[in-house]
């Protein structure tokens, strides 16, 4: 048996101890796979003293993280610490221009840095992985960069945050709004005390832009991925699309446009029966559409201790068995540039939802406005009553399939309609590649 691969692990959070935990119970298994031990040398984290419910003997204590990086005995480095900067982007920059391999579940970091990180990887000839920075125990990234190599990929659609998608579930079992149902999250631990980088949609953009670097080729982009969150969505769209044959969903997209890739994160209507309208609770998803495999679909949990750590330690399992690949298939010197937003000439059908005052010829006005900026409708679903505290109505368009700009210009119209109450919500509906 080869020389033991030497680990260091910096950060001991839920993840972090997941990891130690694997590597005490799992050991012996992981050397007969890897054909060498795997040997956990040092770890740091803020709190020398907190109680993790993991053995540390024989473990050396790093106060400061950077040690790790430069520890003459240490040639792996995880590093689980969190954030597009400071500590975690010093860090990693560190082991690799040492010439140590580090595995992360870093997704920001990634999606802020991951072309240059991926170059230092490169001309330090050591592996930069990071399974566990999206999708949380799915294989996504082993699956796009070995799997599909065959492939060309022509469509990324992904439920990418546990947090979003146990929300919008409950909202849909219970008929409770987005601000009740936020409070059970977080009181449960499925969102943090500030939830604005998961219900924002930010977490979701994070881990788009890492797989649409890995599905086509391009350079990591985050600063272009249009994002939504759905803080704006309400217990009455979840009834209307139930209505219509639909779910909402946060999704995320990745796929080529006239031009290049367009990425988007957003709420979705999709149709019932499909994959992605199954997912239920913090679960994730990944639906791939390759020239040779077809559709393909990968489901598991997104989070959380056992899934996480499971993916850090498949990076581990890799490192030690000799496989270096680039982080982004292709060598980053052959990733193509980032593309320049596309959304505008995005198409697809929408669902439009205003308050409507409640007067004679209010609904011929707004049809009116809305056939003078070029939408097509398709449905008009109104409901009767009384209105809500403001005497409107709530009412539904289901438009024909029509351009983010065309759309936009009417939505913006609609804000200033005498006959329309605040601004009109719109939400994508995505069914063509889902079925």
């Amino acid at each position: 048996m080869t020389q033991a691969l030497r680990i260091g692990i910096a950060g001991l959070g839920t993840v972090g101890a997941g990891v130690v935990k694997i590597l005490a119970a799992r050991g012996r298994h992981l050397a007969a796979v890897c054909g060498r031990e795997i040997k956990l040398v040092a770890v740091t984290a803020r709190d020398k003293t907190k109680d993790r419910g993991i053995d540390l003997a024989g473990v050396r204590w790093e106060d400061d993280p950077m040690a790790v990086a430069s520890a003459g005995d240490i040639d792996l480095v995880i590093e689980l610490i969190g954030g597009s900067e400071g500590t975690a982007r010093a860090l990693v920059e560190a082991a690799l221009k040492a010439g140590k391999h580090v595995a992360t579940a870093n997704k920001a970091l990634l999606a802020h840095h991951g072309t240059a990180l991926a170059r230092l990887a490169e001309a330090a000839g050591v592996a930069l992985n990071y399974e566990a920075a999206v999708a949380g125990g799915i294989p996504i990234v082993k699956t796009m960069r070995e799997a599909l190599a065959g492939n060309e990929i022509r469509s990324v659609h992904g439920i990418l945050n546990g947090t979003c998608n146990y929300i919008l579930t409950e909202m849909e079992t219970t008929g409770r709004d987005f601000a009740d149902v936020l409070k059970d999250a977080q009181a449960l631990g499925y969102a943090e005390a500030d939830p604005t980088f998961d219900v924002g949609g930010i977490d979701a953009a994070h881990k788009l832009a890492i797989l649409a670097s890995l599905a086509f080729g391009t350079e990591v982009d985050f600063a272009n991925v249009h994002i939504e969150g759905i803080d704006k969505i309400s217990a009455t769209d979840i009834a209307f699309a139930a209505e219509f044959g639909f779910k909402v969903k946060l999704l995320a997209i990745a796929e080529k446009g006239e031009g290049g890739v367009v990425q988007r994160v957003h709420p979705a209507l999709v149709p019932v029966g499909t994959p992605l309208a199954a997912v239920s609770g913090v679960y994730n998803a990944v639906a791939l559409d390759g020239d040779r495999v077809g559709h393909l679909v990968l489901e598991g949990r997104g989070a959380g201790e056992g899934p996480t750590a499971s993916a850090v330690i498949s990076d581990v399992v890799d490192i030690a068995r000799g496989t270096i690949v680039p982080p982004f298939i292709l060598p980053a010197a052959q990733l193509k540039p980032p593309a320049k937003p596309l959304m505008d000439t995005h198409k697809s059908a929408f669902y439009l939802r205003l308050r409507a005052v409640d007067r004679a010829g209010s609904m011929a006005a707004i049809t009116r406005a809305l056939a003078e900026a070029s939408i097509s409708i398709e449905r008009i679903v109104q409901r009767g009553g009384k209105g809500d505290d403001t005497g409107r109505l709530p009412v539904v368009f289901i438009t024909h399939e029509t351009d983010e700009g065309t759309m936009a210009r009417a939505r913006a119209l609609l804000a200033q309609h005498e006959d329309v109450a605040g601004t009109p919500l719109v939400i994508r509906i995505e069914d063509g590649e889902l079925r």
